[in-house]
């Protein structure tokens, strides 16, 4: 990839904004912008918005790319800088939403950062920060995207996390890395199901009996669930009938850009179980 950022730099020196104040990233010949996901819970027989994941949406020419080309596209050595760059564009732009009580969850991946020593300073430099963009740690969940990493730096990074306040998110699970063990280990807040595996669950007929037990045994380590990757009515159904306490996915609502309207009305779940791959962006729901 063209255009490698200098290392030395600090990532918020490849951070501008646009003629409306959004923020975006600049990588080679990408433009990052920031979307944001919404996450809802169950509440008397709706769905209602409680957080949103920071997505990066990449542009490259004035058009949208897959983030998973621009991702791995990254040369190893940009990783960290990237990463970084794309954490702060969410932190950045939250305040765009312009919605009050919801929290942010982003990513972090221990691989990218694995010193234990530079892993720590980069947390306590940016909680340093977080009140100039309207943010308190408590608003904050970190995800742990890579499982892989060993265990003594996920130790350190989770008790530095959540010694500042930030709540803890094991992501993937189902996917092999995140394990009983490792939630055991963790103690994680929440436990997001992947939704590739889930979606592949839904498939058997008896998903909705051996899914609820899943759920109690990580209700019974302290863990709320969330499940990702709803994008029909029956990931829909085997997910409320497990009794899961948030849901995310584009059967219920897609990223949408920094900046945009973001509708607080909740969701019928009536309504969206009887949908059937009719994906409504949040946005334009009226």
């Amino acid at each position: 990839m063209s255009g490698r950022p200098d290392r030395r730099r600090d990532a918020a020196d490849a951070i501008f904004a646009d003629e409306v104040g959004i923020e975006y990233g600049v990588y080679g010949a990408f433009r990052l912008r920031s979307a944001y996901q919404p996450i809802f819970t169950p509440r008397s027989g709706t769905l209602t918005a409680v957080a949103v994941e920071g997505l990066i949406e990449p542009h490259r020419a004035g058009r949208p790319v897959a983030p998973p080309v621009f991702f791995d596209g990254i040369a190893a050595a940009d990783r960290l800088f990237v990463e970084t760059m794309c954490r702060m564009l969410h932190l950045r732009n939250f305040r765009n939403i312009g919605v009050e009580g919801l929290d942010l969850f982003f990513n972090y991946n221990p691989l990218v950062n694995d010193h234990p020593g530079r892993a720590l300073a980069e947390i306590r430099l940016m909680t340093r920060h977080l009140g100039d963009f309207d943010l308190h740690p408590g608003m904050l969940v970190c995800e742990i995207t890579e499982q892989a990493a060993d265990d003594k730096v996920l130790v350190s990074l989770v008790h530095e996390m959540r010694r500042h306040g930030i709540r803890i998110a094991i992501d993937d699970f189902g996917t092999g890395h995140s394990t009983e063990e490792r939630i055991a280990l963790l103690s994680p807040d929440i436990v997001k199901i992947d939704g590739t595996w889930f979606a592949q669950f839904c498939r058997h007929a008896a998903a909705e009996r051996f899914f609820r037990p899943l759920v109690s045994m990580l209700h019974d380590r302290g863990a709320k669930v969330l499940v990702e990757g709803i994008e029909q009515s029956v990931h829909l159904r085997v997910a409320l009938d497990g009794g899961v306490d948030l849901l995310q996915g584009f059967h219920l609502a897609r990223p949408a850009l920094a900046g945009t309207i973001f509708n607080e009305e909740p969701l019928s779940i009536e309504a969206l179980l009887g949908m059937d791959n009719k994906v409504v962006p949040l946005h334009q729901r009226r």
